[in-house]
């Protein structure tokens, strides 16, 4: 999920020894591995939730050629998600042909196939073809027939991060977010955005630069990690992939956002018309139109959905990353955008909203 740093050689006490146990005894079992002890573990840079290592051995051939992708979930980060329905869509994921195959599960954790494709960057999400290659396959990703019931999950969870951001907060920090208010903004967005009109699927809800890798020579996109998923308004999770298009996680202050680099009207509606159009069909300028403009409110709903993430984040997870700063500049774009989004539906609170753009 990133770039890699220094290789550390036979550091296994980076790894449970579960994980070592099954990394051994999938290795043995591979005929060009010299050494089934012998592994290398590579720390990736860019996860936010887990620890992610790439696992190499050494093969006869002289090449590095086996490697696996392992995951170690971070600490008090289940709050987020149910793990059990996430390996369930992993899995659904493996079997259907649209992610990395699970190899093996530890208690804190799993082993996945290495998908011989690059993750993108951050700049690869305004790249037009690569935009328009997203654009299909999350189109194809919403489609998925996935098990289990179809009910909308996002503001049930908003309103369930909302009361563990307020039981983990300082009453500084509460204060500062002004979280007694966001009560009132989640049920006016889902009166606001929740409609007829509205297209349902099985949604990413976190599909930033670092969760789509893309095969170089076939062009085929594989978008990974559904700790998030769920069914959902589609117009949700085109909103929160515009809205990553602000973020580089890989810099020396990954938690900046620059909303400079939203995009802009026409890029947005090639995207949307792509996506709709797809699938083969043939979508008139209207409803193009219509989920440009859906999209466009639903960044609302992003903006306290990472910025409930967070705060709750700040308080869970020990990955170095200022999750506070992180939300407060979700929460001031929140605020910032609102009133030219929804008119003027609902108050605004006396806020700052300082920045360099907006939406």
């Amino acid at each position: 999920m990133g770039a890699m740093e220094n290789v550390i050689e036979n550091r296994e006490d980076r790894l449970p020894a579960e994980a070592r146990e099954i990394l051994q005894s999938l290795a043995s079992q591979w005929e060009d591995v010299v050494d089934s002890k012998a592994l290398q573990v590579i720390p990736l840079k860019g996860a936010m939730t887990n620890e992610v290592f790439e696992i190499k051995w050494p093969a006869k051939t002289g090449e590095l050629s086996r490697k696996v992708v392992v995951r170690i979930y971070g600490e008090g980060v289940d709050v987020f998600f149910d793990r059990d329905n996430e390996i369930r869509t992993f899995e659904y994921m493996s079997k259907n042909g649209q992610g990395p195959r699970l190899l093996g599960r530890f208690p804190n954790g799993r082993i996945e196939a290495f998908i011989h494709a690059r993750t993108l960057s951050a700049c690869d999400l305004r790249d037009p073809d690569i935009s328009a290659l997203i654009a299909a396959k999350l189109k194809e990703f919403h489609e998925l027939n996935m098990p289990g019931p179809k009910d909308v999950t996002l503001w049930d969870r908003l309103r369930n991060w909302l009361s563990t951001a307020k039981r983990l907060s300082t009453p500084e920090e509460a204060n500062a977010f002004q979280l007694d208010s966001i009560e009132k903004e989640i049920s006016l967005l889902e009166k606001e955005l929740s409609g007829p009109s509205q297209s349902m699927g099985f949604c990413h809800n976190d599909l930033q630069y670092g969760n789509i890798m893309l095969e170089e020579g076939s062009k085929s996109i594989t978008i990974i990690d559904y700790e998030y998923a769920s069914y959902n308004a589609v117009a949700f999770d085109i909103s929160n992939h515009f809205c990553e298009m602000a973020a580089d996680y890989h810099t020396d202050t990954p938690h900046i956002l620059d909303y400079s680099k939203y995009p802009g009207l026409e890029e947005r509606q090639r995207f949307v018309r792509l996506y709709l159009s797809s699938s083969g069909n043939h979508p008139t300028e209207n409803e193009v139109e219509q989920l440009v403009q859906d999209v466009e409110n639903y960044t609302l709903a992003s903006h306290l959905f990472w910025g409930l993430w967070g705060i709750i984040s700040e308080h869970v997870n020990d990955i170095d990353f200022d999750y506070m700063e992180y939300a407060r500049q979700r929460f001031q774009q929140y605020w910032k955008t609102k009133p030219k989004l929804l008119g003027s539906v609902g108050s605004l609170p006396d806020v700052a909203t300082d920045g360099n753009c907006t939406v």
